[in-house]
């Protein structure tokens, strides 16, 4: 039954984000696929963040995150936010990015940012489900958001 489920949550659609926050004057940002929309007034977001990332710990320290949406040609980008660890990795050593409200970077090539600070949070197993009210978001670029398929990041293995 659970190769079922597992193979049932693939249909599942989802987008391909960078999730961005700032602490102690260190900036880091890793790859999300779920993200989503929760509430019109406030404007609200969820992210679900792993327990053991280290933006997780910043995230939780700091009280805020961006979300950079990514867009198809950019699955590079995931890749690059999604196979180190921002302990040991300056991720945005060759990446321009650019600050808000909160000061958690944000992808200059996103199709669309959202700014965020934290309102809520929840234990969700092995990841923490962050609430956080939009404090700005825009279209940056024009274009259609990238849809996670696990192959085209992670390859066929």
């Amino acid at each position: 039954m659970d190769k079922q489920i597992g193979e049932a949550l693939k249909k599942i659609t989802n987008g391909v984000y960078i999730i961005g926050s700032k602490y102690g004057g260190k900036v880091n940002a890793m790859t999300a696929v779920w993200v989503t929309r929760l509430a019109f007034k406030p404007q609200l977001l969820g992210v679900a963040i792993g327990k053991s990332r280290f933006s997780h710990h910043m995230i939780e320290r700091s009280g805020l995150f961006s979300v950079s949406v990514l867009g198809p040609d950019q699955i590079a980008l995931s890749r690059h936010f999604g196979f180190k660890s921002g302990r040991d990795t300056d991720k945005f050593a060759d990446i321009s990015y650019l600050t808000k409200v909160t000061g958690a970077p944000i992808l200059k090539t996103a199709l669309a940012y959202f700014d965020c600070k934290v309102v809520s949070a929840a234990e969700a197993g092995d990841h923490t489900f962050f609430i956080g009210e939009v404090l700005e978001g825009a279209i940056c670029h024009e274009g259609v958001p990238a849809i996670y398929k696990k192959e085209e990041i992670f390859g066929n293995s």
